[in-house]
């Protein structure tokens, strides 16, 4: 036995020699499997002898090494338990003459740490348990992290465990805990000093992003800058650096979160997330020449072709990289597809006015679309892009800005085919009276009929716009009948929708897609009673712009043609006392609905802006110099 444990500590030497010679001549990650598979077998072999404390140094430096090599050669995040970590602790008891079967991983360490006084095994047992620690913080449990280095801690000096005031007491302990030194007869691929950095910077991380989530962004501010100050790659300071732009933010801070955002482009310019993240800043400032400027910078990234991802670093088998990994900083640090950037670039022209550069967007993301793009991209979660159908209608409305009346109609038979075969023929909103709590079975269920008819709505309101835009392209071309024909197709849609119960306001769960299909109806009876007006049909008009204000009660532009309509028909009495009723209305009811609603959809604007009554101010003083000749 004392020969075969003379024999593995040479091959364990060995091993190590050759990992070091690979990672001077730049061979590290091709040898990383290779080491894997090797200290693996010795580990086997050593373990086919009963547990003896003159071997144990050895097994436990030689299951430190083979745990690190696993971890590296799969280059991939740590997960779940280290395997052999436990089976090593329990040998150490076995040699001991104790046991700890029944003991879970925590129990198991405190009991080896406060009952395994072996001086030999010591400094063993402290590099496995940093180990233990790095597995336990790619878990987020910080709590057994903080127990397991206040046992280390412990065992070497009762009294250095403490944390001082103000402190993070987890980084604190760690921070603390005294490497013990490594023999030379038994060397290790990676040194315990290096690993308590890492273990320092990716604790920081963690909770960092775990405050940024609860909101203490004070708190995490301060945790992410100590990471920023560690052990880490370029690539993962510039995440670091990329979440702390996003704290500042967050914090009401952007000038703090660009230094933090540009900081992370300068530490690594493949760090795309960041760019991302400036815009959206320049966007909260209001800076939309910065902002566009951004976002076509991270277009032309995306575009480009980028080097096949390697591991940061072929020198540090564990790394900060692989210890944290969270939802949040997932979410934070989405990598965007470029049609996603190119719909951004098109929607932030669009609401600024930009109609020729919205154009050439939309258009852009169309060509995308005919390529089979939909396939690829997601339209839901964290995707930048709303459904295809509404980024069509945007199309739309930034074409009739522009004057492409032509092209705007052929958009909108497009999204009318799409949504076709997807409306049933007749939709019931209703608002049911409340109910005692369901089973899960019967709210699952509910919850699925409310998704579908949402879908059903979305479809409706998409089909229903394609018609109102189609009418008011033609109105622009000159075609009265035409428009006429699309708005009473949209007015035909919206008859579908049949509302029950005591008002729309009440029907909480499908507000918004119902407040578009009122604001879509609203539309098209001016739309449609505009045209009447143009083709002299003053009877039929006048009834729009009345059914208009049963939609829209105190709508401006309705009750502005409706009183033109009047005059127009020489009801100018009636015409009169309309207007007197409008104008002393209070302008807060009339936009009330639209203050305390949600935003408008950006492919209504435009016909927003078409539908309001241009001549205010001449009627106005007609109706009042009426009035004045009647009072005389």
């Amino acid at each position: 036995e004392w020969g075969c444990l003379q024999a593995w500590a040479a091959h364990s030497q060995a091993l190590v020699r050759r990992w070091m010679k690979a990672r001077c001549g730049g061979e590290a990650r091709q040898v990383r499997q290779q080491q894997r598979d090797e200290f693996r077998q010795l580990l086997l072999s050593i373990r086919g002898l009963p547990a003896a404390l003159p071997a144990l140094p050895l097994e436990l430096t030689v299951l430190y090494n083979s745990l690190l090599f696993t971890v590296g050669a799969s280059d991939s995040a740590i997960k779940g338990e280290a395997e052999g970590i436990r089976q090593g602790l329990l040998r150490v008891l076995e040699a001991c003459g104790a046991c700890g079967q029944d003991l879970d991983m925590e129990e198991l360490w405190q009991k080896v740490l406060q009952e395994v006084t072996v001086e030999e095994l010591q400094a063993p047992l402290h590099h496995l348990g940093a180990l233990q620690a790095a597995w336990w913080l790619a878990a987020s449990r910080l709590g057994s992290v903080a127990g397991l280095f206040q046992l280390l801690s412990t065992a070497e000096d009762p009294g250095r465990a403490h944390c001082s005031e103000g402190q993070n007491e987890l980084l604190s302990l760690i921070k603390a805990w005294q490497v013990p030194p490594e023999g030379a007869s038994l060397p290790l691929v990676q040194s315990p000093r290096d690993l308590k950095e890492i273990l320092c910077t990716a604790a920081a991380f963690l909770q960092g992003l775990q405050e940024l989530e609860a909101g203490n962004l004070p708190t995490a501010l301060s945790l992410l800058q100590e990471a920023a100050g560690g052990f880490c790659s370029k690539k993962i300071l510039a995440q670091i650096y990329t979440c702390l732009g996003c704290c500042a933010q967050r914090m009401g801070k952007p000038q703090t979160a660009l230094r933090h955002l540009k900081r992370a482009l300068q530490v690594d310019f493949q760090c795309l997330p960041a760019l991302f993240h400036v815009a959206a800043v320049y966007h909260e400032l209001g800076e939309i020449d910065a902002e566009l400027q951004a976002l076509t910078l991270l277009y032309e990234a995306l575009g480009k072709k980028r080097p096949a991802a390697v591991s940061s670093s072929p020198y540090f088998l564990i790394r900060t990289e692989l210890l944290v990994h969270t939802p949040v900083l997932t979410s934070l640090l989405h990598h965007h597809h470029p049609s996603e950037v190119k719909y951004l670039l098109a929607q932030r022209c669009l609401q600024d006015g930009r109609v020729a550069d919205a154009v050439e967007h939309y258009l852009d993301f169309m060509s995308l679309l005919q390529e089979g793009l939909q396939q690829q991209v997601p339209l839901h979660g964290s995707s930048a892009l709303p459904r295809i159908p509404e980024v069509l209608l945007e199309a739309v409305s930034a074409l009739e800005q522009a004057g492409r009346h032509q092209d705007a109609i052929t958009v909108c038979e497009e999204v009318i085919r799409q949504t076709t075969d997807l409306i049933p023929r007749v939709l019931r909103v209703e608002e049911r009276p409340e109910q005692p709590e369901c089973s899960l079975p019967e709210a699952g269920l509910a919850g699925g009929l409310l998704s579908q008819k949402k879908e059903s709505l979305c479809c409706l309101a998409w089909r229903a716009a394609g018609y109102l835009q189609q009418g008011w392209a033609w109105a622009k071309l000159g075609e009265s009948k035409a428009a006429v024909t699309q708005f009473s197709r949209c007015l035909s849609d919206l008859l579908r929708v049949q509302l029950h119960g005591s008002g729309i306001r009440q029907i909480e769960n499908l507000q918004p897609e119902v407040e578009v299909l009122q604001k879509i109806k609203l539309l098209s009876f001016i739309g449609r009673g505009m045209q009447f007006l143009e083709m002299g049909r003053h009877k039929e008009a006048l009834l729009d712009f009345q059914h208009g204000l049963q939609v829209s009660p105190g709508d401006p532009a309705a009750a502005s043609y409706l009183v033109q309509t009047l005059w127009k028909l020489n009801r100018k009495q009636e015409a009169a006392a309309q207007w007197k009723k409008f104008s002393q209305s209070s302008p807060g009811e009339d936009g009330q609905q639209q203050e305390q609603g949600r935003p408008l959809s950006l492919y209504l604007v435009s016909c927003l802006e078409q539908a309001k009554f241009p001549h205010s101010e001449s009627l106005a003083r007609s109706i009042q110099d009426y009035l004045r000749a009647a009072a005389q």
